[in-house]
């Protein structure tokens, strides 16, 4: 008798013994998903709680969703972006562990969506977003669902400068955590995680010399430090861009070049854009670019990079090698995009290192054993993520890492606490 899966629309069932395998491979970095999970194990927390998940699916993403089965979850997971998705791991989430999971690496935009009502269709009461796709979802075509839904959580900068913009209108129908602030996650993850990643795509994608380079980085928030970082350290010459006065003076006495990305379209061979933002790079810096400029984004959604404006003034686009469009202008030059403007790190490359993505997906599962607890007291806004849960993640991975650091004496402790002791 054939064995029978959970529902699920993924490239290849066949395909899960190789993905069960990179899954067990970055669990091995993730010590403090593990320990959270053995404890769900024992406490079952989120029994009979459907959740909903909109996230990359990736081999740390399936650690993810083992750790909430084991805490009684019933979850069901899609792809949070349409060329992040590992098929070999989506398979193996199916196969082997029992989730259901709707998800296939280049699929369109019409199956992106059903797949997203896929998820929807399990009725949720708590949803764990990558982007606020699910959210937007859910507030538009799949509004019957909201009074059933008692909160959720968003793990990216861009969902949650979506989701504080729906809250300041009045249009956010239930609370969401933003994982994303906390700093186990965004000091780390956006940090370390997105500048390694990012490099590692575009070495994969085009096997290119980053030494001697121009590569120019557009944001200087938390991703664009780690980027800019990593390039340096690969002996580029780092140009960064930013419309933030604040970011560009950073930027600036961290030893970088900032100019404007009219100035610097000039005169970069790598353009990589880390903003959260819309058409960062427009038709008129396009044309200015040398020839063979490469161009990539490793923000969230495919708009920093205006592809529209791109074609207009092209004449001819073809595949050159995997994850790479060579765009001919009509002034003869080349311009060559990365998967197609989209997360490249994600689409080119394997994303965050699985020891960074720990803290992250830590900060997941217990912020949705928060949310259960807590979500009938918290309104219809954003809020951020436990100060508690946030420490108590980096205590966990420093004695992951064998590390320990010191505590305040009682002296310390009412020294900090004064206001009359002075000098």
């Amino acid at each position: 008798m054939a064995k029978k899966y959970p529902p699920h629309d993924v490239k290849d069932l066949s395909l899960a013994p190789a993905g069960k395998k990179k899954i067990e491979w970055a669990e091995r970095s993730m010590p403090v998903l593990r320990l959270i999970r053995e404890r769900f194990a024992k406490e079952k927390p989120l029994q009979g709680l459907r959740m909903a998940a909109c996230l990359h699916v990736t081999t740390e993403t399936a650690n993810l969703m083992r750790t909430l089965k084991a805490g009684g979850a019933q979850v069901v997971l899609c792809a949070s972006n349409p060329l992040s998705t590992q098929d070999d791991t989506a398979a193996s989430i199916v196969v082997d562990y029992g989730i259901p999971t709707f998800a296939i690496k280049g699929e369109d935009s019409k199956t992106y969506y059903r797949h997203i009502d896929a998820v929807l269709d399990s009725k949720p009461r708590v949803t764990m977003d990558d982007g606020a796709d699910l959210v937007n979802v859910l507030h538009g075509a799949r509004k019957s669902l909201l009074p059933n839904i008692i909160g959720g959580m968003e793990e990216t900068t861009t969902g949650v400068i979506r989701l504080r913009a729906m809250a300041a209108d009045g249009v956010l129908s239930y609370p969401i955590i933003a994982v994303n602030d906390a700093m186990t996650k965004h000091f780390f993850d956006n940090r370390y995680g997105t500048g390694q990643s990012t490099m590692d795509a575009i070495l994969r994608a085009t096997n290119m010399l980053i030494a001697g380079s121009r590569v120019v980085v557009c944001g200087y928030g938390y991703c664009g430090r780690g980027t800019a970082s990593r390039a340096e350290g690969m002996g580029a010459r780092v140009i960064v861009t930013e419309v933030d006065p604040v970011r560009a003076l950073e930027a600036a006495l961290d030893g970088y070049d900032v100019m404007p990305i009219a100035q610097a379209a000039k005169i970069g061979d790598i353009f990589i854009t880390v903003t959260g933002d819309t058409s960062v790079i427009r038709a008129e810096h396009f044309a200015n670019m040398k020839d063979g400029a490469i161009v990539c984004n490793s923000g969230h959604f495919n708009v920093e990079l205006d592809l529209q404006g791109l074609a207009k003034i092209s004449k001819t686009k073809r595949d050159l090698r995997p994850f790479v469009e060579e765009y001919v202008l009509k002034n003869g030059k080349s311009i060559m995009v990365l998967a197609e403007g989209r997360l490249v790190n994600l689409s080119a490359a394997e994303g965050h290192p699985a020891s960074v993505m720990d803290m992250s997906f830590a900060n997941q599962a217990l912020c949705a054993e928060f949310m259960l607890k807590n979500a009938k007291k918290l309104e219809p806004t954003v809020y951020g993520v436990p100060e508690k849960i946030d420490k108590e993640i980096a205590r966990l991975k420093l004695k992951s890492m064998g590390i320990k650091c010191d505590t305040l004496t009682e002296e310390q402790k009412i020294y900090l606490s004064s206001y009359d002791m002075g000098t």
